[in-house]
């Protein structure tokens, strides 16, 4: 399997609907809990690319382009982006769908930074 093999079948998409309970009083999401799903959605990215204990060591900047309302359905998708020694880096993106027409918009983007580490929690090689 080539390098853009794997970074093909690591790719992640999750969908979820955005419900009340997860809004702010401008009934869109919280800022919070879109970063929380983005990173999920990295990790889970950089794990299915590495096969490895992976922790997130930052966050690399996410703009917030578009406000996600209540009532609408997101679309996250992970994918890797740069692959160094022990860490690598998954671009996140999501997407705002309506629930009920075809309209489909990027709202926010970001980069998080993971290394992989051994049983003993020190890094190590992600392409052994």
């Amino acid at each position: 399997m080539t390098l853009e093999d794997k970074i093909d079948a690591s790719e992640t998409r999750i969908f979820k609907a955005v419900f009340p309970n997860t809004t702010n009083h401008y009934d869109t999401l919280f800022g919070g809990t879109a970063m929380h799903m983005m990173d999920e959605v990295a990790f889970i990215t950089a794990t299915r690319f590495s096969r490895q204990r992976m922790v997130t060591v930052s966050s690399d900047r996410i703009d917030f382009n578009k406000p996600i309302p209540a009532g609408t359905i997101v679309e996250l998708i992970g994918r890797v982006s740069h692959i160094g020694n022990t860490s690598l880096k998954v671009k996140v993106e999501i997407y705002i769908e309506q629930m009920y027409s075809d309209t489909r918009e990027k709202a926010v983007t970001g980069e998080f930074s993971f290394v992989a580490i051994d049983e003993n929690k020190k890094p190590t090689s992600i392409l052994k």
